[in-house]
């Protein structure tokens, strides 16, 4: 299984993304042969290896010969799912465009069908889609990572006019996708409707760096040098390494002092059905010695407005802390133990090196003790034992 993470502190492009991969081993040729395949004999690849802010990166060049500007939706829908191309790559390349004209219509009050792409409909943008999705394929990438987006900040000049940092577009497709961005200091486009479409579609996971055995990288450049930061985009291909499972998630926190205690344990609830892996109360004292509790909650980015509405709805906060975190996890399996006739799950991890802890479910062992009218804590007991037999028969075996 093959992960790519991609690091995207100056934004993200399609001609960046394009660059990367193929500097981390994406064949030139197979990309053009993938492009000939939706514009015959109208676009050429080609590379130049530039710095950026003294950051050596390989810049990807689309020739293009326009006859027409504008596209449609159905235009490019049917010259993509017409080409000879392997499925996986036009299914992303579709995908990718669908984003793009959802979005579009979205900010222009239009269906998608009656999106007029401009810019990305350019047959520069159609070759960075395409061969972005055939660089992907060509790779063998499975599973993508991405750090935050930095989307820039200030106006842009379209075929629209005069337009805010970030772009409509890409405001729409980041509430959509419930994914992270941030404006960073740097007074430019930073995130194109396009380098955006690509990454969504093919992203799963939001966060730093994962484990892995990493196996090449390549660096993509944009188009030009910012104040303070290389403009470049990096990619880290690797497999995963013998450890914990990692995953991006956020962390919510608030400070609340003035909820009835009696309706916390309806508040943990409604998270925990809107998506929250966890949620928890610690005790705190606030200013004027005010006695309070702060409210934590953990749960994957894509949860990120389900889990912020819950909490305004149900607590008396006005605001909340955000930060992305690593979550790490040793790998996990279920079995079952008896007492008594009565089955219990538990819950076996591992690492490395075996099992390190088996657990029984907590629901089933006051399932159990109802069901064989003996106190909780004695099935509990029970069942601890029955896991910790089991533990020492799979260590044996």
């Amino acid at each position: 299984m093959t992960t790519a993470w991609f690091q995207c502190a100056a934004g993200v492009s399609g001609d960046m993304l394009l660059g990367a991969l193929i500097d981390a081993g994406a064949p030139l040729e197979e990309l053009q042969r993938a492009v000939d395949a939706v514009v015959p004999s109208r676009v050429r690849l080609r590379t130049e290896r530039v710095t950026r802010r003294s950051v050596a990166a390989l810049k990807a060049h689309v020739d293009a010969v326009e006859s027409e500007h504008e596209r449609t939706w159905a235009l490019i829908r049917r010259m993509i799912g017409d080409a000879e191309l392997a499925e996986p790559v036009r299914d992303l390349a579709l995908a990718a465009f669908t984003r793009l004209a959802e979005a579009e219509a979205a900010v222009h009050g239009v269906t998608p069908e009656d999106v007029h792409f401009h810019e990305v409909g350019a047959l520069d943008s159609i070759a960075d889609v395409v061969g972005f999705c055939a660089g992907i394929h060509a790779l063998g990438v499975d599973r993508v990572v991405s750090t935050p987006l930095t989307a820039g900040h200030g106006l842009v000049k379209t075929e629209h006019g005069m337009l805010p940092v970030p772009a409509p577009a890409v405001i729409q497709m980041s509430v959509k996708a419930g994914a992270p961005i941030q404006s960073g200091t740097e007074p430019h486009e930073m995130c194109t409707p396009t380098g955006v479409a690509l990454l969504l579609t093919v992203v799963s996971e939001w966060g730093g760096l994962p484990l892995l055995r990493m196996t090449d990288t390549g660096v993509g450049a944009g188009g030009r040098d910012l104040l303070r930061t290389p403009n470049v985009l990096r990619v880290v291909l690797g497999e995963p390494a013998d450890g914990p499972i990692t995953s991006a998630a956020v962390q919510i926190d608030c400070n609340v002092d003035d909820l009835d205690p009696r309706l916390w344990p309806h508040v943990l609830s409604r998270l925990l059905d809107a998506g929250a892996s966890d949620a928890w109360l610690t005790p705190i004292l606030m200013k004027k010695g005010r006695p309070a509790h702060t409210l934590s909650v953990l749960g994957p980015p894509e949860a990120i407005g389900r889990l912020q509405d819950v909490v305004l709805r149900e607590t008396s906060t006005i605001g909340m802390r955000r930060r992305f975190v690593e979550k790490w996890e040793a790998d996990r399996e279920f079995s079952t133990v008896e007492i008594d006739g009565r089955t219990i799950r538990v819950k076996v991890a591992r690492d490395g090196s075996g099992v390190v802890n088996v657990q029984p479910e907590h629901d089933d062992v006051v399932d159990a003790a109802q069901s064989l009218g003996i106190p909780v804590k004695v099935a509990l007991a029970r069942a601890s034992a029955a896991a910790a037999a089991f533990w020492q028969r799979t260590a044996e075996g």
